[in-house]
Parts: C-alpha cells; sequence; structure tokens
C-alpha cells in the first residue's frame, strides 16, 4: 500500500481524531509523517471526544488517534479488548481504556531498543560527545510526565509499573522497560540529586526551560537537568524499576557497567545525607553537601537556613530527603514514607545482585537496607493520643514529629503497596486510621463532591483521586473497594484521571492529563482483576490474571 501524502494525512488527521483505529490500514513508514498533523495531547485530552461509553456517565474516549500514539503493544490492546468484554461498570471499562494505554499513547517521547541502524559517521560524532565510558549505548527510553516535556524518576517508574507484568510476554515492552532503566542509570550518574531530567542528548530533542533560577549544589548542568529538587524516593524509585522488571522477567539484562556506576552514585547520596547536621564530636554546624534555594513566596519551594533545611540529629539509620514526592520541601528532613521505600527496594536489589554473585555489594545493600528498616521502626513510630502508635510523616531525630499523610506516593497510606509492612499490620493500620479522618491528618479533605487525602502542592481544596486508588489496593474491604472506585469514576468526566479535584465541585481539576494517575488507576484494576474479581466481573468470576 502506497504511503499517503502530507496532505492526505491532515485529511485523515481531521476525520480519524475520535475513531479508535480508523487509520490502522494506512501504512506504517508513514506514521512520522503523520505525527506532524497530531494535537498536542495536553489540549487533546481537555475536550471529550467520541464515542461515549454507553454507561450512566457516558464518558468520552480519550486515546490519541492510532497514528498519533508514541508506543505501540499489542498485548496491551488485547488486555483492553479482555477487559471490554468482562467489565460490568461500562464507564469503569472506558476509564480502563484510556488510562491504561496512556502511558504508551501519550509519553514515550524516545525509544531506541540498541540494534537500530545509524549514520557511522553521526554515531561517532554523537558517542564523541556525549557516550564516554559506555554511556546512552543500548536501548534507552525517554518517558515524560505528562504535560510538562521532562521525565520524573519517580513519575516514569510508576508510569510503566502496570505494563511491568507484560514483559516476559511482550519483548517490546521488555525492551522499553529495559531502555527506561538504562536511561534513568544515566540520570543518577549524572545528577543523583536531581529529580527531574531533560531529553537524553542522543535524542536531539529541545530541551525545556522550568523557568527558575535555582541556586544548587552541587551544581548541575540545565541542558540536563530539568530540576534538582533532592527527594530520597526518586533514588528508590530508580532501584523499583530495576526491581520489578527483574520480578515480573528474571532477567538481569539491566545490570550493566552503567547501572553499577549508577547504584555507587546512589550509595553515595546515602552515605552523605545519613549525616546529622552537627559533627558528632566537636558539636559544629556542617553544611549539607545538598543545598537548595529558589527566589520564591511559597515556603514549600525553597530550603531555609541558606538551603540546608531544618536540623537533624544523628544515630538514627534513616537518610535525609530535602524534598517529599509531591516535590515540596520537607519540614523535617527524615521523610519516613521514603526511607521505608528504600529499606525494601535495597533489600530487593541486594538478593538480585548476590544471586549474580556481587556477594559483597548485596551484603552492603542488605546492611544498608536493614539499618534504614530499624531506624524507621525505632525512630518513626510514635505514640498518638487518639490513635495509639503510628507512622510519623517526618521526624527530625530530635523528638520533633509531623503526623499527617501526603497523596503522592511513597505515602504512609502506601507502606504495604510498597512491600514495607502488610496490610493488616497493627501499626499501619492505626496510622491508616489516622489518616483518612480529618482528627488525625490536616490534608484528608472532605466537601459536597469528593473526599480523599491531598497535600500543600495543590492546597487544602483539593483531593487527589491517586490516594483514593492507593486505599482500594492498600484494602481488602469490598464495599470500601466499590465505594473509592464510585468516587474516582465520578471526579473523572472527561475520561481521565486527573491530579487534584476540587472536593466540592470535581469539575474543577488540575492537570487533564497526567499520566502518573492513570497508570495507578490501571494498576488497581488489574490488582481487583486478580485479587476481588467478583467486584469488576460479577459474582463467580474467575480471576484474570495478565501475567498468568
Amino acid at each position: 500500500m502506497r504511503a499517503p501524502s502530507s496532505t492526505a494525512l491532515l485529511v485523515l488527521a481531521s476525520l480519524c481524531l475520535d475513531q479508535p483505529f480508523c487509520l490502522a490500514q494506512v501504512h506504517q513508514d508513514s506514521k512520522a509523517k503523520y505525527q506532524g498533523a497530531c494535537p498536542a495531547y495536553e489540549h487533546y485530552a481537555r475536550f471529550p471526544h467520541q464515542p461515549y461509553s454507553n454507561g450512566p456517565m457516558a464518558l468520552p474516549y480519550q486515546r490519541p488517534s492510532a497514528y498519533c500514539r508514541t508506543f505501540e503493544s499489542e498485548l496491551v490492546e488485547k488486555i483492553i479488548r479482555d477487559l471490554n468484554a468482562t467489565l460490568l461498570d461500562r464507564d469503569l471499562a472506558r476509564l480502563f481504556e484510556n488510562a491504561f494505554p496512556n502511558t504508551l499513547d501519550t509519553t514515550v517521547k524516545w525509544h531506541v531498543d540498541g540494534n537500530e541502524k545509524v549514520d557511522k559517521r553521526n554515531q561517532q560524532h554523537v558517542m564523541a560527545k556525549w557516550a564516554a565510558d559506555g554511556a546512552w549505548q543500548g536501548a534507552q527510553s525517554f518517558i515524560v510526565t505528562g504535560d510538562i516535556n521532562a521525565e520524573w524518576l519517580r513519575d516514569s517508574t510508576n508510569q510503566l509499573a502496570q505494563y511491568q507484568r507484560l514483559a516476559k510476554k511482550d519483548k517490546a515492552i521488555f525492551n522499553l522497560i529495559l531502555g527506561a532503566i538504562s536511561t534513568q542509570a544515566e540520570y543518577v550518574i549524572k545528577s543523583p540529586y536531581c529529580n527531574a531530567f531533560q531529553p537524553p542528548p542522543p535524542s536531539r530533542l529541545r530541551p525545556s526551560d522550568n523557568g527558575q533560577a535555582d541556586n544548587v549544589h552541587p551544581a548541575y548542568e540545565p541542558g540536563q537537568v530539568f530540576e534538582c529538587k533532592y527527594e530520597l524516593d526518586s533514588l528508590a524509585h530508580f532501584l523499583r524499576l530495576g526491581n520489578e522488571f527483574h520480578a515480573h522477567t528474571g532477567s538481569t539484562a539491566f545490570l550493566t557497567p552503567r547501572w553499577y556506576k549508577a547504584l555507587v552514585s546512589l550509595l553515595q547520596v546515602l552515605e552523605d545525607q545519613s549525616k546529622s547536621t552537627f559533627d558528632s564530636e566537636s558539636g559544629a554546624f556542617e553544611r549539607q553537601t545538598y543545598r537548595f534555594q529558589r527566589n520564591t513566596n511559597t515556603g514549600t519551594e525553597t530550603l531555609n537556613i541558606g538551603g540546608n533545611g531544618n536540623p537533624l540529629s544523628s544515630g538514627t539509620g534513616l537518610i535525609r530527603s530535602a524534598f517529599r514526592p509531591s516535590d515540596d520541601s520537607t519540614i523535617l528532613g527524615y521523610f519516613i514514607p521514603a526511607n521505608a521505600m528504600m529499606s525494601v527496594e535495597l533489600k530487593r536489589a541486594a538478593k538480585i545482585l548476590s544471586a549474580a554473585g556481587k556477594v559483597q555489594l548485596a551484603a552492603d545493600l542488605e546492611a544498608r537496607g536493614v539499618a534504614i528498616e530499624k531506624g524507621v521502626w525505632e525512630h518513626g513510630v510514635v505514640m498518638h493520643p487518639k490513635f495509639g502508635t503510628v507512622f510519623a510523616f517526618e521526624i527530625d531525630g530530635y523528638g520533633s514529629t509531623i503526623l499527617m499523610d501526603d497523596a503522592n506516593v511513597p505515602s504512609l497510606l502506601a507502606l504495604p503497596y510498597l512491600g514495607f509492612v502488610a496490610k493488616d499490620e497493627r501499626t499501619y493500620q492505626n496510622t491508616r486510621s489516622m489518616i483518612l479522618s480529618r482528627a488525625g491528618n490536616p490534608y484528608y479533605l472532605t466537601g459536597k463532591a469528593f473526599s480523599g487525602i491531598g497535600g500543600p502542592h495543590i492546597g487544602p481544596q483539593n483531593a487527589w483521586p491517586m490516594s483514593l486508588l492507593i486505599q482500594a489496593m492498600t484494602s481488602n474491604d469490598d464495599n470500601e473497594i466499590k465505594e473509592l472506585l464510585e468516587n474516582v469514576k465520578r471526579a473523572s468526566p472527561l475520561g481521565l484521571i486527573h491530579e487534584s479535584v476540587n472536593v466540592d465541585r470535581v469539575k474543577e481539576y488540575t492537570r487533564s492529563w497526567f499520566a502518573w494517575a492513570n497508570s495507578v488507576f490501571a494498576q488497581t484494576i488489574l490488582d481487583l482483576a486478580e485479587r476481588k474479581p467478583h467486584l469488576l466481573f460479577g459474582e463467580g468470576a474467575k480471576a484474570y490474571v495478565v501475567d498468568a
């Protein structure tokens, strides 16, 4: 079949934007040419598109045209077809149809599997300029967060989470995730304190300006880093991406020299950020290795005391985090959810490395993970006058604590999801009661139309659907789960999961396009399809297991 002209492609674009698969008959070679006719998805997602679901909410079909999608997987399409045929709630089915492929459809801005044919002279130029010591070789994947053309380590790991189960069966997904691990490794090598990154140099994609003039130590290259907020969970998510890949595929292909170099970089950060604000012998103030200052009128966007943050004590076994996964600054730097997550991922990585013959390195990771875990239990658990023993959100090692939770993951609510505790563990259950109540959590927000955990990042009127989805995945109560799904569905009239919604008016939201939230929704549906199929498919339904 002959490829259509640019004019024909524009005509096809205007005819097919709202019709799933209507361009499937057009030759694949014309896809790159057609991309220029694709609307920007951040604009496209703000408006409803036909066909509408046949459920009571008549939710729109929000996938971009097949020729505008950034990555393809037939296995993903099969799962969508399977659940479209079996989900009883037709609006829920439409939400899954839009959300499950959202990362693939819209955020894979650059991917190579390492086997592409390239111009040798151009390759030599690239290698000379960027690829010192083997950098940027092999599979690479640049995954943007959505409406910002930058990759967050945390977001990209979570955006890919629902596809990890598919990687063993789908070679394209396997290479996509392998490439994502390799790309994250390059970021961690270059700037281990940073959270968000520009397109890889070999991609030739244009970097973006975040509009801030930050004063950060250690210094970074703006052409490679979008933002440099040190968040402990970003490094934990780098480990989690590889750990999950290995768990679902058994592959150790990601254990390259560059990955090991990134691990060394990560461990140095953990060592530096485990130190007290004051010298243990003289008591003299010591500047933090990492310091951050921003000229802003928002307190959560900068660190006080010259960018060092509030003082922290020594001897806790915990690791400082300057910022939370919301990108808001911590008040007390020992952020418990990120420490819990790091302890889990270090110990998981240790098992992989031990099996790979890296015995001493594995022992070092295991020891660090155990020390952090001990620090969480010894210093991060406090007595609440109403709820009993609970996990604190942040501590300083001197006895001060912050009791709250934030919608972003890692969170206290997500501790079982992260693998730190069992769902029925007593301290977690006490904590859960605290953070899911207005009396125990200042950011548990309730209104006329919606309730859930929010956070200071958006403000005290907006709760995050993500928190309800994490609540569902950490619950065994059928009635609770059904109510949570119903509330998330009602808060998604555009057919996508928003970052946050106004608790009094759910049609007032932030971010029509937020790939992480859509991925968490997809994870929730797949979790329930396997764990509680009767809630989705009806009484007596068999479990739907995507990696069976």
